[in-house]
């Protein structure tokens, strides 16, 4: 959602590298809105390939250090874990929302959640967050509703900033 992914078979995977992390387009400009908005933007994302041995923890910290410094980010968390590992921050548990709301004084139910996998919306959902779920097309699992479907973050950020100006 936030850089672009590498497809195959239909299914998504992270980039390989830092030379292959590629920002998508109207990513900044969104993120600036929701921060000039007063809220803040952060991060929560499964990173099992460190776990599993495909990536090294190095390459996938020097692209959120990346992200920090090229887009308007307060704070990225991160899941190493497999699903069997159990740990309670692998999304679809919501233990990264709950230490990103302890961190940030967050009212999760006042939140939102943009997310192009169905772990992220079902994570959202679990806090009580209004979900944004990002349709790529994605030859896997979908989220169960309620959600909101969309195109794309900029998408999203435009309807959650409508809806801010509506109350």
């Amino acid at each position: 959602m936030l850089n672009a992914l590498v497809i195959r078979e239909g299914k998504p995977y992270p980039p390989g590298s830092l030379d292959a992390l590629k920002i998508m387009p109207g990513v900044n400009e969104a993120l600036s809105s929701l921060r000039a908005a007063g809220y803040l933007n952060i991060v929560v994302t499964n990173q099992p390939d460190v776990a599993t041995g495909k990536q090294r923890i190095e390459v996938v910290e020097a692209m959120h250090d990346r992200l920090l410094r090229e887009l308007p980010l307060d704070g990225v968390k991160v899941c190493y874990h497999t699903d069997d590992q159990k740990c309670n921050c692998r999304k679809p548990k919501a233990g990264m929302l709950l230490q990103a709301a302890k961190d940030h004084e967050i009212d999760l139910p006042r939140s939102f959640l943009v997310g192009d996998r169905w772990r992220d919306v079902a994570a959202g959902q679990a806090v009580g967050c209004s979900c944004f779920f990002v349709d790529y097309g994605y030859d896997e699992k979908r989220p169960e509703k309620p959600y909101v479907p969309v195109k794309s973050l900029p998408e999203a950020v435009a309807l959650i900033l409508s809806h801010r100006s509506s109350r």
